[in-house]
């Protein structure tokens, strides 16, 4: 791939510099070799920047941002990033040229404020009808009996599983992992590649379960509200305090926060949290595993005995990836790699027990990571979408990629 020369100015990071280029950090460091990506940009550094074919636009007489952003259906954020030469507080000129985000026409995921379970069973028939080759499963039914769907691609041995979604306000995170299955798929089909890696050569070293929703009761509550004549109107808005507005809403339909339900140290982070009964977040239940969505997930991990897993949540912008020193000694290394592509910062986390991450861990003795997604205050807004999604395109590629490497062996 061709390739221009960058000269660093000062403040530049790997990831401000391929923000603005349009680039993943991986591409990025892998165009210098002659340099540790690890290592602080020195301002009149040259750095070289692939080139690849992009959108762009000549900004018209009475172009706004907003005008653009609405024509070629993307955020103004997002132009603003790719082009970073734009002046912060006044419109683009006429004649300015300016670099576009990836036309989201004949998309099938969009992302939306009311990205429901309805929204997410609509795209599923739509992608497994233009990508034959998905595999669709109910893993379980959640307290209100809606489906927990788990979604397959590729054929390779080593397998990864992903779930989203398992905290109700962190919603995007199913948007995220549906998206990801569409690009991804489309990848294949048209022998082209995702995050800069070859997307056929992936399906065929590479087993990809995701669990896009695992909370869909939460998730219906969080963006919808609670009807009058829900079967657990009362006890709901008793435990929200009476509040109508559900946006710091994590648990369950139960009031059960999921990611405290998994038998690793479950008794400990109970009494860590002491939040004595349902709540809004952090109660953990009567028992491990006593709410059918975090069962249905721990049965399906068991059935597949996955060899790598991700917990995607928001927010942070970080990769926990360690539990209780039982983490096998390249996860390190691997939660590294996976920074290194999305510029999230690994964590080595400690003081925290009973989340699906730690069980993993515990029980497999296989790499485990979560993935803070995004920055900012959940629910994290539709208008962040892309941004987000890119770091993690860049993160869950880097995954696929690197775990056929022989870094990794089963116990």
């Amino acid at each position: 791939m061709r390739s221009e020369q960058y000269m660093a100015m000062p403040g530049d990071t790997y990831r401000s510099i391929a923000k603005a280029a349009g680039l993943g950090i991986g591409e990025l460091a892998r165009a210098n070799p002659q340099r540790a990506a690890d290592e602080p940009i020195r301002p009149g550094e040259l750095l070289y920047l692939p080139l690849a074919p992009r959108r762009a636009c000549i900004v018209q007489p009475g172009d706004t941002l907003a005008k653009l952003a609405a024509n070629y259906q993307c955020a103004e954020s997002r132009i603003r990033a790719l082009n970073p030469q734009l002046p912060s507080n006044r419109e683009p000129e006429s004649g300015t040229r300016l670099i576009l985000p990836p036309s989201t026409h004949n998309r099938i995921v969009l992302p939306s404020s009311g990205y429901g379970p309805g929204r997410l069973a609509a795209d599923l028939k739509r992608l497994t009808r233009a990508f034959p080759f998905l595999k669709v499963r109910t893993i379980g039914r959640s307290v209100m009996g809606k489906p927990i769907v788990a979604v397959g691609i590729g054929e390779g041995p080593f397998s990864w599983h992903l779930n989203a979604a398992m905290h109700a306000n962190e919603w995007i995170t199913s948007v995220i992992a549906m998206r990801y299955l569409e690009d991804y798929s489309r990848a294949c089909r048209r022998r082209t590649s995702i995050g800069g890696a070859d997307a056929a050569a992936l399906y065929r070293r590479t087993t990809l379960w995701v669990v896009p929703m695992v909370n869909p009761d939460g998730v219906e509550l969080v963006q919808e509200g609670l009807s009058p004549d829900h079967p657990h109107a009362q006890r709901i808005g008793r435990w929200n305090r009476g509040s109508s507005v559900f946006r710091n809403w994590k648990a369950n339909i139960r009031g059960v926060d999921l990611n405290d339900q998994f038998p690793a140290g479950w008794e400990e982070e109970r009494r860590r949290r002491a939040v004595p009964g349902p709540a809004p977040r952090d109660y953990s239940g009567e028992a491990p595993l006593s709410e059918p969505e975090a069962a249905a997930l721990a049965e399906f991990t068991e059935a597949h005995s996955f060899d790598a897993a991700i917990a995607l949540h928001t927010q942070g912008e970080e990769i926990y990836w360690n539990y209780g020193g039982l983490e096998p000694q390249e996860a390190k290394g691997w939660a590294h790699r996976l920074g290194l592509a999305s510029g999230y910062r690994p964590v080595e986390l400690t003081g925290s027990d009973a989340g699906f991450k730690d069980w993993f861990i515990a029980k497999f003795r296989r790499p485990g990571f979560t993935v803070e997604a995004g920055y900012g205050r959940n629910p994290l807004p539709v208008s962040d979408f892309e941004d987000v999604y890119d770091d993690c395109m860049r993160l869950l590629t880097e995954a696929l990629d690197l775990s056929p490497a022989g870094l990794y062996n089963r116990m």
